[in-house]
């Protein structure tokens, strides 16, 4: 099992500063919280929860923090996994808010552990991930390589070897280059287990040793009752029985001397198999006994202790909430005082403005009166204004079109009168009179340039703009590429003239116009069937 040594150091600090002198020689005694904790998790738990229910009413949110992510911990070294995860959340919840990026990531570290003995291998990984970048982020190199250790550790359980010794390796690397010994042994101790679920023992034999050593330097027996242990287990498996025997009587007799009947109850187990396998049948016997009576004490003080252990959390959670109510009833009251307070205030606040807007109110009811019968005033008079000038611009408009048609009638009549004279003309060329042909024929030709060009187009056309404001210019956009012909013959189609005036204002013949006007209609882009005097007179 991996202990955080954060969350030890913080328990050991708890029990020292906030329980009598009984409990802190007890600390003493043991000189290892973690024995504490394994063995005495009632005594682990009254030694926060005192701490923690100070820090409530102190109101110290990293100390409660700290207290609810030592309580997680000691809930998953008793097996209560869902009760675990709820401190752990609870104590997220609070580093986040006090942006304690190292405390976050260690709390992060301890619940991705939590996942693994919950077998959510991918939540783990999740958490594991978030701790190492938040680490890296804080160049705190021994979170760093913990949860390298940790990922490895993950590997190892789903049995991905090769990615759990990168991990591994890397963790031991970052341990070495801090000097950290304990950190060290605890990753000689994981590629020990890999490499025995491997069965290359050799090589996990050569781990183990390594963290037995630095377990010695760090004192750290229980520890080093496991890696003993497990180097007893190797030589088992290899068949080397004397030298496991050795080795797993070592551990017990550390476990003994610590009081740790579970490495007792478990050292005495593996030396019922040694003894077993090399046919010292009586030995097996009776180390298999001492086991079961070992598991049997174990069982019967880990009732008491379970039972002592939920005790103190449900009296913390009951001290937590009772704690929790007065602040509330406190804050409440202060609450309402301060609401009455208010209150009055607004009350005074409020019949004053009332007063005011009801004083405000009547002037303003008056000024707008003033202000409505002035707007309708102005606004009779903008309309008897505005029914002028419309009346002003029609009759303008009676007048433009009353002069566009009779710009056009007299045009009309002028081209009439001369198609007739150039037409009476020509008979007296066919004449045989030579004296007078050269100088008729002169005059039909002055007569035909003033038929086709002397219609005072530009006259007309500005009397047609007038009439028909912005009409060019708007079917100018549409249709960029028609002539100044084009333009007359649409002028002339625009006020509705058939098509014999038409021809005779432009001097040209039925035929000509028809051409002309299928010409326009392919401009206008017109389908088949669809009237061109329709669609110009559409267009405003």
């Amino acid at each position: 099992m991996r202990i955080s040594d954060k969350i030890i150091f913080l328990i050991l600090f708890i029990a020292q500063a906030f329980i009598g002198d009984t409990a802190h020689a007890q600390v003493e005694s043991f000189k290892d919280i973690r024995v504490l904790s394994q063995n005495y998790p009632d005594s682990a738990i009254t030694l926060v929860k005192k701490r923690y229910a100070e820090a409530v009413g102190d109101k110290d949110l990293l100390l409660q923090a700290n207290c609810l992510q030592a309580i997680g911990w000691l809930c998953v070294n008793q097996g209560h996994y869902g009760q675990a995860q709820d401190y752990y959340f609870q104590a997220d919840r609070i580093y986040t808010q006090l942006n304690a990026k190292q405390l976050l990531a260690s709390n992060w570290s301890d619940i991705g552990e939590l996942y693994i003995f919950n077998k959510q291998h991918d939540l783990a990984k999740n958490y594991f991930n978030k701790a190492l970048h938040s680490f890296r982020a804080e160049k705190d190199k021994n979170g760093e390589a913990g949860i390298l250790g940790n990922i490895g550790h993950l590997f190892e359980k789903v049995a991905d070897y090769d990615s759990a010794f990168v991990y591994q390796m890397r963790a031991l690397a970052i341990y070495n280059e801090e000097g950290n010994k304990n950190g060290e042994a605890k990753i000689h101790e994981n590629l020990g287990s890999i490499y025995e679920d491997l069965e290359q023992y050799d090589r996990a034999f050569d781990h183990f040793e390594k963290a037995r050593d630095l377990y010695d330097e760090t004192q750290d027996n229980y520890g080093k009752i496991v890696v003993v242990n497990n180097m007893g287990d190797i030589f088992r498996k290899t068949g080397k029985f004397s030298e496991s025997i050795q080795l797993t009587q070592w551990a017990f007799d550390m476990a003994e001397k610590l009081g740790d009947v579970y490495q007792m109850s478990a050292t005495t187990k593996d030396l019922s198999k040694t003894y077993a396998l090399s046919g010292q049948m009586d030995s097996a016997y009776v180390y298999a006994e001492r086991s079961r009576k070992l598991v049997l004490e174990l069982y019967s003080v880990d009732g008491a202790r379970h039972t002592a252990f939920f005790q103190a959390l449900y009296d913390m959670n009951q001290k937590t909430e009772e704690i929790e109510q007065l602040q509330v009833t406190k804050k409440i009251n202060s609450i309402l005082l301060l609401g009455t307070i208010v209150f009055l205030i607004l009350l005074i606040i409020l019949s004053y403005v009332l007063y005011s807007r009801q004083k405000i109110k009547i002037n303003n009811q008056m000024t707008e009166s003033r202000k409505q019968e002035a707007e309708r005033e102005l606004a009779e008079i903008a309309l008897k204004n505005q029914l002028l000038e419309d009346k002003q611009l029609k009759q303008e408009l009676t007048l433009k079109e009353k002069e566009l048609t009779s710009h056009t009638l007299n045009l009309i009549r002028n081209n009439q009168f001369l198609e007739q004279l150039r037409d009476e003309l020509k008979v007296m060329v066919k004449d045989e009179r030579r004296d007078q042909k050269k100088q008729m024929h002169d005059l039909v030709l002055q007569i035909n340039e003033n038929i086709t060009q002397g219609i005072h187009w530009k006259e007309f056309m500005v009397t047609f703009e007038r009439v028909h404001h912005s009409f060019f210019e708007k079917l100018i956009q549409r249709f960029s590429d028609l002539t100044a012909a084009d333009m007359r013959l649409i002028a002339l189609l625009k006020i509705n003239l058939n098509n014999t005036d038409i021809a005779v204002l432009l001097g040209i013949s039925q035929d000509s116009l028809r051409v002309a006007r299928h010409r326009l209609r392919k401009k206008l882009k017109l389908e088949q069937g669809e009237d061109l005097t329709g669609y110009l007179l559409s267009i405003s």
